[in-house]
C-alpha cells in the first residue's frame, strides 16, 4: 500500500550536510549557493525603504537558509558574509556623508553579524523542527546587533521592512523581534513546502507532493491572518482628542556634514515656523493646537545659556499660546560635552521638563576613542563636542496630554518609547534631524521604524524633522501626512491620545530574550548532535539522498 507523506514542518526529516560533492559539478553548485546568498541580502534590501517591496522579506530568510542548507560551517560563514554585504553596503550608503571610509567601516561591521547567523542556520537545519529554529536565529542576530558594540546599530532589521503589512500586527504582541520571527518563519515554511515538492521518487505520487505544499500554504495564510487581527486584541483604548502641530523649519545647505555650523539660521527657521503656524491659526486656516512638536536640534544654540535664543523661543511659545517640544543642545560649561534634549517650553514658565537622547550615533554625535579616531580621520574633529546619553524615559506632560518621546536614533531601539509609554505616554513624538541624509533613503527608513512603533504601542506618532520627513502616523502604522524634503512645512492634525498598554509594551524584552535563548539552545543541540553523529543520516531539503556520500562538502 502506498501512502502520502503527511509530515509537518516541525517533524520533517532535518536537512543534513553533504550536498556539495567532491565530484560531479561542485563549482556550479558553489556558484548557485553564492548567488542564492547574495539574493537573500538583496531581497531584504528591496523589502526595506525606500524600495518597500515588503513581500520579499520572507524570501530573504528562505534564500539564506537554502544557500547554507547541507553545507559545512566554513562555507556557511562566507555565504553569510556575502548575504550581509549585499544588504548592508547599499542600505547604509548614506553614512558616506561622514566620508566613504566611515560608510565602508560601518557597513563592514554590520555585515559581520551575518557570519555566525549563517553558520548557526547551517547547524540547526540538521535538526527536526528547523523551520522554527532558523527564524529564532534571525532574532538572535538582531538581538546582538542592537547591543554590541558601542551600544548597537539595529538598522535594517527584518521587522523594519513591515511598517504597514499583514506582519505589522505582531509588533503589538512582541515588538520588532516577533515581527522578524514571523517574517522569517513565513520564509522557512515556504522553503519547507518547496523542498517537499522537489524531493524525487516520493511514494504516493501527486498526493504526496500536494499535501505538504498545501500545509505550507495554509501555514503562511494563518501567519498573515493572525498578524492582521493581532493589534485588535487587548488594544489600548481612546482617552481624549488632542490637536497637535509639527514644525519643519528646514536648514541651509541640505545634506552637508557642516549643517550645524549655521546654528542661528536653523533656530530662526524653526521659530519662524511657529510664528507662521500662529498666523494660520489667527487667519482661521488651521485649528489652535494643544501642543507643538519641533525637531531635534531646532536650536543647537544652548537656550539655557544664550539669552537671545531663549527670547526667540519664548516669543514663539507666546505667539502660538501652546507648549512647545523644542530640540535644544545643552552644553557643559567648558563646551566639551552636551546633551541632546527635547524641552517642554511653555508660554507661562519657559523651559520645564525635558528628555535627553539615550542612544547616540557613533562618529555622528560623539567620537569613540576620540584621540585615536581624530588622528586617523581628521575631519571627525568637526564634531567639536561629544554628546552624553540620557538615562530616563521621555514621558513629558504637555497640557492634558503626556507625550512619549524618543529622539531620532532612539526610535530604532525598543527601550526608549516602550519605557516612555509605560510611564504614561499617550501619543508618540519623534523629533529628528535627518538634514545630512535628505534624498538618500535614510529618512524613509527611519519613518518606517516609527510606523512600526506606533503599532507596537497602539498610539499615534508625530515625527518632526528639521528638513524632512515629518509625518503624522496612525496607531495602525498608516501615514496621514508626510512633509516634503528640504522645504519648510507646518501641519496641524487631531489625533487620539490612548490609555492602556499593548501586550508588547507589557512584555518588554521577554519575547526577544526567549527567542534568542531558543536559538542558542538549537545551535547547542545541533552542535552536540554533530559531534555524536558526524556522518549524514538523510537527505538535505533540496537534494536527493546523499547518505553514501562523504560527510561534508
Amino acid at each position: 500500500m502506498v501512502t502520502a507523506d503527511t509530515s509537518s514542518p516541525a517533524r520533517s526529516q532535518p536537512p543534513q550536510p553533504d550536498v556539495d560533492r567532491t565530484h560531479g559539478r561542485p563549482r556550479l553548485l558553489i556558484l548557485l549557493r553564492a548567488a542564492t546568498a547574495a539574493a537573500s541580502g538583496l531581497a531584504q534590501l528591496l523589502a526595506l525603504p525606500p524600495y518597500e517591496l515588503w513581500a520579499l522579506a520572507p524570501f530573504s530568510a528562505a534564500l539564506l537558509a537554502g544557500a547554507v542548507a547541507g553545507t559545512r560551517l566554513r562555507r556557511a560563514a562566507w555565504l553569510g558574509l556575502l548575504s550581509g554585504a549585499a544588504l548592508m553596503f547599499p542600505l547604509v550608503v548614506w553614512q558616506d556623508v561622514f566620508g566613504v571610509d566611515v560608510w565602508l567601516v560601518i557597513a563592514a561591521a554590520e555585515t559581520l553579524y551575518y557570519i555566525p547567523m549563517a553558520m548557526g542556520i547551517a547547524l540547526v537545519m540538521r535538526l527536526p523542527g528547523w523551520v522554527a529554529w532558523v527564524p529564532a536565529l534571525w532574532v538572535a542576530q538582531e538581538f546582538v546587533r542592537a547591543r554590541f558594540p558601542l551600544g548597537g546599530f539595529p538598522w535594517g532589521k527584518l521587522a523594519f521592512s513591515q511598517p504597514e503589512t499583514p506582519f505589522t500586527g505582531y509588533a503589538a504582541w512582541g515588538s520588532s523581534p516577533l515581527v522578524t520571527f514571523m517574517v522569517a518563519l513565513t520564509g522557512t515554511v515556504l522553503l519547507w513546502g518547496a523542498t517537499r515538492l522537489r524531493s524525487p521518487h516520493r511514494p504516493g505520487g501527486a498526493r504526496a507532493v500536494a499535501l505538504p505544499a498545501s500545509v505550507a500554504v495554509a501555514g503562511v495564510v494563518a501567519i498573515l491572518a493572525v498578524g492582521t487581527v493581532a493589534p485588535r486584541v487587548a488594544a489600548p483604548t481612546p482617552d481624549h482628542q488632542v490637536t497637535v502641530a509639527l514644525v519643519q523649519g528646514d536648514v541651509p545647505r541640505v545634506a552637508q556634514m557642516s549643517i550645524l555650523g549655521r546654528r542661528m539660521q536653523v533656530l530662526r527657521n524653526h521659530v519662524d515656523g511657529v510664528h507662521e503656524l500662529a498666523r494660520q491659526v489667527r487667519a482661521g486656516q488651521v485649528e489652535q493646537p494643544d501642543l507643538v512638536i519641533l525637531p531635534e536640534n531646532s536650536s543647537d544654540i544652548d537656550a539655557y545659556a544664550e539669552p537671545r535664543a531663549a527670547e526667540m523661543i519664548q516669543q514663539a511659545a507666546e505667539d502660538i499660546d501652546a507648549p512647545l517640544l523644542f530640540g535644544i543642545g545643552r552644553y557643559s560649561q567648558d563646551g566639551a560635552t552636551r546633551q541632546i534634549r527635547s524641552v517642554v517650553w511653555t508660554p507661562q514658565e519657559g523651559p520645564t521638563d525635558y528628555y535627553v537622547k539615550r542612544y547616540l550615533v557613533p562618529f555622528g554625535e560623539y567620537i569613540p576613542f576620540r584621540e585615536l579616531a581624530t588622528s586617523v580621520v581628521s575631519r571627525l574633529e568637526q564634531i567639536g563636542s561629544d554628546a552624553v546619553p540620557g538615562t530616563e524615559p521621555g514621558a513629558l506632560p504637555m497640557g492634558e496630554t503626556t507625550v512619549a518621546t524618543a529622539i531620532c536614533f532612539d526610535v530604532a531601539f525598543d527601550r526608549p518609547l516602550r519605557e516612555s509609554v509605560v510611564e504614561g505616554g499617550q501619543i508618540l513624538a519623534v523629533p529628528t534631524n535627518n538634514a545630512n541624509y535628505n534624498f538618500t533613503g535614510q529618512p524613509e527608513q527611519q519613518l518606517a521604524i516609527t510606523r512600526l512603533r506606533a503599532v507596537e504601542h497602539g498610539r499615534p506618532a508625530v515625527v518632526a524633522a528639521t528638513s524632512g520627513l515629518s509625518a503624522i502616523v496612525r496607531p495602525d502604522g498608516s501615514v496621514t501626512y508626510r512633509s516634503p524634503e528640504a522645504e519648510p512645512a507646518v501641519h496641524v492634525a487631531t489625533v487620539t491620545a490612548m490609555s492602556g498598554l499593548t501586550p508588547a509594551t507589557r512584555l518588554g524584552s521577554v519575547p526577544e530574550v526567549l527567542l534568542t535563548l531558543i536559538a542558542a539552545g538549537a545551535v547547542v543541540a545541533a552542535g552536540v548532535g554533530e559531534r555524536r553523529s558526524p556522518r549524514a543520516a538523510g537527505p538535505p531539503p533540496s537534494a536527493p539522498d546523499t547518505s553514501t556520500a562523504p560527510p561534508h562538502s
